[in-house]
């Protein structure tokens, strides 16, 4: 058995090198369906040489290892997938064993196990796959890796992407690749006609919905640029389009949270570089450190932190008798003059 990344096996399938069985264990079945698409396509599998089953609602499995056992129609492979090899009970599960161990070459099987925590228990399934066979865990997608992730797609589509933009579109449509998929597929119709491919934050909220003059994330950059003067009137503004003031409070407090972080830890004679990580900065956040030392000190930024809370509170149990007052007092209390 051997096991491979994600990059060696796409390298593997390019090559035409697709062996008798793969195990694609881990949680991100997003992944997992799209490079099963591309064995499929690179084999030129037909209708008559494919099989599509899920082991929580699948005929015998049984019938599918035989079908796995017999030559293709008319082509030189065939392709079985099994979905949800993690619900097969124990007699199913001990047939699937069997042809592991000696599966038939001119098949490519490929087993889905979505249940990671299982299947790190459970070694009969890595012990009964034998030398020709192989192994790929698909990890969820988080931080760098989606990041790297969701430029490659752009990239695939002719597009290019900057960081603070790609953060955008992480933060409204999630790391969910499903969303972010139909999201990039969006954006490259919208560009097709441009002769500037690359995405701007403004086609991010044009794609998702938002006019520019509803960019959610206006006021959330305005405090983190320590811009008073915009963020005093993006708070009028949201009043006045009649956003709750506690949605309102939200976007000041997570980034005021951030600088508060970034503050204390540069008075504490942290290195810059180090600030980065241990304050839970993105990397292209980093050009918030040179920012601190135009911060109030943290003693006085903990104090805006605790109005934050305070505010919090009172518009929770609407004891709060000027909304616009408090939120603007927050601003002017926590950014400098």
């Amino acid at each position: 058995m051997t096991k491979l990344t994600i990059d060696q096996l796409k390298k593997n399938i390019a090559d035409m090198q697709v062996a008798p069985v793969y195990l694609f264990s881990g949680d991100d079945v997003f992944r997992k369906k799209e490079i099963t698409k591309k064995i499929i396509s690179t084999l030129k599998i037909d209708e008559f040489n494919l099989t599509q089953e899920d082991c929580q609602q699948s005929k015998e499995i049984g019938e599918i290892l035989t079908l796995a056992n017999t030559m293709p129609a008319f082509a030189e492979r065939r392709v079985i997938v099994l979905n949800n090899i993690d619900k097969l009970t124990k007699n199913p599960l001990s047939a699937l064993l069997n042809y592991l161990q000696n599966p038939l070459n001119t098949t490519c099987l490929i087993l889905f196990h979505n249940d990671y925590k299982k299947f790190k228990k459970d070694k009969s399934l890595i012990s009964s796959l034998n030398e020709d066979s192989a192994e790929v865990i698909f990890e969820e997608l988080k931080g760098a890796g989606l990041h790297k992730w969701i430029k490659e797609n752009f990239n695939a589509k002719g597009l290019s992407i900057d960081n603070d933009t790609l953060f955008m579109l992480e933060e409204l449509a999630g790391a969910d690749l499903n969303a972010l998929t139909m999201e990039i597929e969006k954006l490259s119709l919208l560009l097709a006609k441009r002769e500037d491919k690359t995405v701007k934050e403004g086609d991010i909220l044009s794609s998702i919905g938002y006019s520019k003059e509803e960019n959610p994330f206006a006021l959330n950059n305005a405090v983190l640029s320590l811009n008073k003067r915009e963020a005093l009137k993006i708070v009028d503004n949201l009043l006045k389009a009649g956003e709750e003031p506690i949605a309102i409070l939200n976007k000041i407090s997570n980034p005021a949270m951030k600088l508060f972080r970034i503050k204390r830890l540069a008075e504490a004679g942290v290195p810059s570089f180090q600030i980065t990580s241990q304050a839970g900065l993105m990397p292209w956040e980093s050009r918030l450190v040179a920012l601190s030392r135009n911060l109030p000190p943290s003693t006085v930024m903990l104090k805006a932190i605790d109005k934050i809370i305070e505010a919090d509170l009172a518009f929770k149990t609407s004891t709060a008798d000027n909304a616009g007052i408090i939120l603007k007092g927050l601003i002017l209390s926590l950014l400098p003059n």
